[in-house]
């Protein structure tokens, strides 16, 4: 294991256990140099050694009947910014594998994902004290009647939803990722830091409509790589259910990676 003395990442867990993807990506951001902090709701006993783990807690308080109500990514993307604010650490799902070393002096890591020039908030650097994170934390924390950027169709979504259940869940109900990516490409444009984004292939390589590639013995994942990829996202959540709860082929991107890091899929399969 190299000396952990490059920037610190961190990211959230939801349960009480890593799948083999998961303890993957972690373990590959301390192959690297960076150390990593898993932020846990619950006991998780296959955490990879060498990932410091601390109560989720610390950040912000975990609603778990909302979580359950939406989903386990949900909250997390209040959850990252709190985190940011709090400890200035980079922000990586536990499915962004680490390609290479996050620069030192990069103020803002986020970038444009897939197909619709959207940003994504997988792994996310921004200043901890700037107008961006002051929206973004001012939303979650005052939550509007609706979102600002909110069409016609979505606006008709959340009429219809009860009144009787929490806002967060409404809002959820009528938009998924009206808490994470729409959130963040919203705001980033307000404060102009949209322009900072860097281009896909640094963080998001493969287009998440194409995430079976990387279970593919043939897929050539590293094709779609580039000299700027710094992170490789797996995209769990849109991942078929049998590749969760099967090792990944021989010679696929999961196989080859998972041997390189030292971690065996058999014993961390849902």
């Amino acid at each position: 294991m190299p000396a952990l003395d490059r920037r610190p990442t961190a990211s959230l867990w939801i349960g009480e256990r890593l799948s083999y993807i998961n303890q993957l990506c972690l373990v590959s951001h301390l192959r690297h140099g960076h150390p990593v902090t898993l932020y846990c709701t619950d006991t998780v006993q296959n955490i990879p050694k060498g990932v410091t783990i601390r109560p989720a807690s610390e950040i912000m308080e975990i609603d778990r009947d909302l979580v359950a109500a939406t989903s386990a990514s949900f909250l997390s993307n209040v959850f990252r910014y709190k985190m940011i604010r709090a400890t200035d650490a980079i922000w990586i799902d536990c499915d962004a594998l680490c390609h290479r070393l996050f620069p030192d002096d990069a103020t803002h890591i986020y970038a444009g994902h897939g197909f619709r020039g959207a940003l994504n908030c997988g792994v996310v650097s921004i200043p901890r004290d700037g107008e961006l994170i002051d929206r973004l934390l001012d939303y979650y924390n005052n939550l509007p009647d609706a979102p600002p950027w909110f069409n016609k169709n979505q606006h008709r979504k959340l009429d219809r939803q009860p009144d009787d259940i929490p806002h967060a869940q409404r809002i959820y109900n009528a938009e998924r990722t009206a808490f994470g990516p729409q959130a963040f490409t919203y705001f980033a444009k307000q404060t102009g830091d949209y322009d900072r984004a860097m281009s896909p292939d640094v963080l998001y390589p493969v287009p998440f409509q194409l995430n079976d590639i990387f279970y593919d013995p043939h897929g050539h994942v590293e094709g779609h790589f580039t000299d700027a990829t710094l992170s490789v996202h797996l995209y769990t959540n849109g991942t078929r259910p049998w590749w969760r709860k099967h090792a990944p082929l021989p010679g696929s991107y999961a196989a080859r990676m998972s041997a390189e890091y030292g971690i065996d899929p058999e014993k961390a399969l849902e």
